[in-house]
């Protein structure tokens, strides 16, 4: 994989690997745009005008205004930036809807919301992982004064139809503020939020071959004029999002993005050719279940095999430079929440494992998966 012919890393949804060519464009920038963007004097404008077309380039990839594009520092801060700072500011309702198998950084929010007196409702997906748009909309009335919903969930990958549920949620009740963790989805699906009735979207540079440490929230203008930040500071990001703007990784996300967005399609064909080579693959193992919907990203594919513990089985792979996980990277370790609320028994969600690809993978890369995998199901003691 890149420089390592004998690694096999499986676990894109965690992480990917930093670019090359996005680590250059970084390197440069730290030595030429080193003046603060914020600065009157020419090399701050330069640095400014930098910023500005990182933006720009940003905004075009998921089909919004420059100017509705934050910088973060990555997809938690923009998911709790958007949450706190939208919900707070409404006066008419305190009523929160919520999809049930969503990140830490936006689940954690609304529960302390829920502390302290806010209507929280969880609506749990479907036992295939699809979640039920229409379940969702059947709880927003007039006192909804938000509605969160992931794209593409990070453990399963299952795919959510964000746009209607906007749309309808926006009939129901034109105050509605509609949030979009966006995430797993950028860069494996195209987006468009001009005119979409989604209100605040979520990007991560991590999950795309750029840097952890610089992510980007879309706010609408529409929302924006009620919109209050959690935390205060300077002027930066319009003032939503305060504090000396990381210019280098900036620059190195939009690189990043602007290498994959064309390729998207070519991109999505070769991983799936991966994704359905494992699952031919995992046949053959009579006690595993898929626990990805079949329509779901193809870069991610989460399945039980009921025999043995996943950190077992990861520790397995791991000695054979394998490298997958259990669930998100975010829960260091804990049991999943998502296959939990999806009704799997404690026996699957122990033994589950998510195996996620990105464009950079090979069937050589599956290929040593299972026959790792299929030694550990052999050799490792049972459950």
């Amino acid at each position: 994989m890149r420089t390592d012919p004998s690694l096999h890393y499986l676990d894109n949804a965690a992480t990917t690997i930093v670019d090359p060519a996005v680590a250059d464009v970084i390197h440069t920038a730290m030595l030429e745009h080193w003046a603060n963007p914020s600065s009157l004097y020419r090399p701050g404008a330069e640095s400014e005008a930098a910023l500005g077309h990182a933006r720009a380039a940003l905004a075009r990839t998921i089909g919004c205004k420059s100017k509705e594009f934050y910088f973060t520092s990555c997809g938690s801060e923009g998911n709790n930036l958007a949450l706190l700072g939208g919900a707070l500011t409404k006066t008419f309702g305190k009523k929160i809807i919520c999809s049930g198998f969503e990140h830490p950084s936006v689940r954690r929010p609304l529960e302390q919301l829920a502390s302290s007196g806010w209507q929280v409702v969880f609506v749990a997906p479907e036992a295939d992982g699809r979640l039920d748009v229409d379940r969702m909309l059947e709880q927003v009335d007039r006192s909804t004064v938000l509605v969160a919903c992931m794209m593409v969930n990070n453990e399963t990958g299952a795919r959510c139809d964000v746009e209607r549920l906007a749309r309808e949620a926006k009939k129901i009740n034109s105050r509605v503020m509609v949030h979009v963790d966006g995430v797993q989805a950028w860069m494996r699906l195209p987006v468009k939020l001009a005119d979409s009735g989604i209100d605040s979207f979520t990007v991560s540079g991590h999950k795309i071959h750029a840097p952890k440490g610089v992510g980007g929230l879309f706010l609408s203008d529409k929302l924006i004029q009620s919109f209050r930040p959690p935390y205060l500071g300077g002027e930066q990001e319009r003032g939503i999002r305060p504090g000396t703007e990381n210019l280098p990784y900036a620059l190195g996300l939009a690189a990043a993005a602007q290498k994959l967005a064309p390729t998207l399609r070519e991109r999505t064909a070769r991983v799936r050719e991966l994704n359905d080579r494992l699952r031919t693959g995992l046949a053959a193992f009579p006690t595993v279940e898929i626990n990805s919907p079949a329509d779901g990203v193809p870069e991610i594919l989460n399945f039980s095999q009921n025999r043995i513990k996943s950190e077992t089985m990861l520790a397995w792979l791991a000695e054979a430079k394998v490298y997958v996980s259990s669930a998100s990277a975010c829960g260091r370790g804990e049991p999943s929440h998502t296959l939990a609320v999806m009704g799997r028994s404690d026996r699957a969600i122990d033994t589950a494992i998510r195996v996620s690809f990105c464009a950079d993978n090979t069937p050589e890369d599956v290929d040593a998966f299972l026959e790792r995998f299929e030694a550990g199901m052999k050799t490792l003691a049972s459950f």
